[in-house]
């Protein structure tokens, strides 16, 4: 995992009028309430249902995140769609909202930094979405190369942020080739797939291009509320490119570039 991607051009935080407080304090309350009452019936359905995996309670997170947007007032739409292989997804990193974005369209498992875990709110749904969490000490490498490879084998998918931070939603950072290299494992390198996924962030009207970027140490609660009293929201598109088949590729560097470029290709339609 990288250092956290720092920009010292940070976009103007717009004053919040009382017309704006109104839409936080309704799509707060809203959002809160579907989001958690989601994960307290998630979590209800994962006492049911450990024995055999996770075959329903992705399903409840898909809807909850589909209907985060509706709450919110953002534009979403998909071009491509989820590949039907066994395997792992690999995506830019862009705001916080990417939780929501990459849920809403398909069944995956976040991959994260250990320091989410400890994240106020978001921790707490991190753990309970099923979220794999790294940690940045040597030690633990090979037993998180043990826990993707089992994951993967059980068909579970893993969706990987190479970038290893966030960004201002504009770029894309060279990925990172550490973690490509769990899909070259023996056991499952036969079957395994991985497909790369670009997420777009459409700014509102006559805001920054940067509006749903969030990134280095902009303050969280604060760019939440940014987004909740917006006047207009923007938009985001999800799209997915073809997936491609690891055992076809000689290393996890050529994989990695070439998930790297057609990420770029997405970012730049």
């Amino acid at each position: 995992m990288s250092a956290t991607w720092h920009s010292d051009d940070i976009p103007e935080t717009p004053p919040i009028g009382p017309a704006g407080w109104l839409r936080v304090l309704a799509r707060g309350v809203t959002l809160g309430a579907v989001t958690y009452g989601g994960l307290l019936l998630l979590l209800a359905v994962r006492l049911v249902e450990w024995p055999w995996g996770r075959p329903v309670t992705p399903h409840i997170t898909q809807l909850v995140c589909k209907a985060a947007f509706v709450i919110l007032g953002i534009g979403f739409s998909v071009r491509g769609a989820p590949m039907r292989h066994r395997g792992a997804v690999v995506a830019n990193h862009a705001s916080w909202l990417d939780i929501f974005t990459l849920n809403a369209p398909q069944r995956i498992f976040f991959v994260s930094k250990a320091e989410v875990r400890g994240w106020p709110g978001i921790g707490w749904l991190a753990r309970a979405t099923g979220t794999v969490f790294i940690e940045r000490n040597r030690n633990h490498a090979r037993r998180q190369k043990e826990e993707f490879e089992a994951r993967l084998r059980r068909g579970d998918k893993l969706l990987f942020f190479p970038e290893g931070t966030s960004t201002d939603g504009v770029r894309v950072l060279p990925f990172k080739s550490t973690l490509f290299a769990a899909f070259f494992a023996p056991e499952i390198v036969d079957f395994m797939h991985v497909q790369p996924v670009t997420v777009v962030y459409h700014p509102p009207p006559g805001t920054d291009p940067r509006f749903y970027g969030w990134w280095g140490d902009m303050d969280f609660g604060r760019h939440l509320l940014t987004v909740l009293a917006a006047p207009r929201q923007g938009a985001v598109e999800v799209v997915f490119h073809e997936p491609v088949k690891v055992s076809e590729f000689p290393h996890r560097k050529a994989l990695t570039l070439y998930c790297e470029a057609r990420v770029r290709e997405g970012l730049d339609l």
